[in-house]
């Protein structure tokens, strides 16, 4: 794999990340219909049985239903190859329903790291490390109070 087709990824990420940050679920789902590949696999827990793009598009609805104002800031970008890895910093208010907690209006901040494998210009395969621990330890779920 050439180091443009490695650029071209990142910049593949980037739009999709442009894409979540629009807060649209509408911009999101038509931005994955041109970046993701319909057969994605996504190796990281999904809020519903559903597979592929389907499965992407449901797990952006539930979050931007539970953090209307959720941000993805990637703090690196790291193309290699066929993949692509991204550390981001995510921040949200909960004003909405999530994993059945109802909204405390507490804001959250935690971490995430992704790696992406691409083929033929689209995200093939995800896989995905959340910091879900201090995302719930923040809204008081989990004893141990905010960061």
């Amino acid at each position: 794999m050439s180091t443009t087709q490695a650029a071209d990824n990142a910049t593949t990420l980037r739009r999709l990340h442009d894409a979540v940050n629009t807060g649209d679920t509408e911009v999101i789902s038509k931005a994955i219909d041109e970046v993701v590949a319909p057969d994605v696999l996504f190796h990281a827990p999904v809020p519903t049985g559903a597979t592929g793009v389907q499965a992407l598009k449901q797990v952006w609805t539930v979050l931007l239903r539970a953090f209307p104002d959720l941000h993805v800031a990637a703090e690196d970008v790291i193309p290699a190859g066929d993949k692509v890895v991204s550390r981001n910093t995510v921040t949200g208010t909960h004003l909405g329903e999530y994993r059945g907690l109802p909204p405390t209006g507490t804001s959250v901040r935690y971490n995430e790291i992704f790696v992406f494998r691409f083929a033929d210009g689209r995200i093939a395969e995800i896989w995905g490390v959340v910091d879900v621990f201090s995302q719930l330890r923040q809204l008081g779920v989990v004893p141990g109070g905010s960061l």
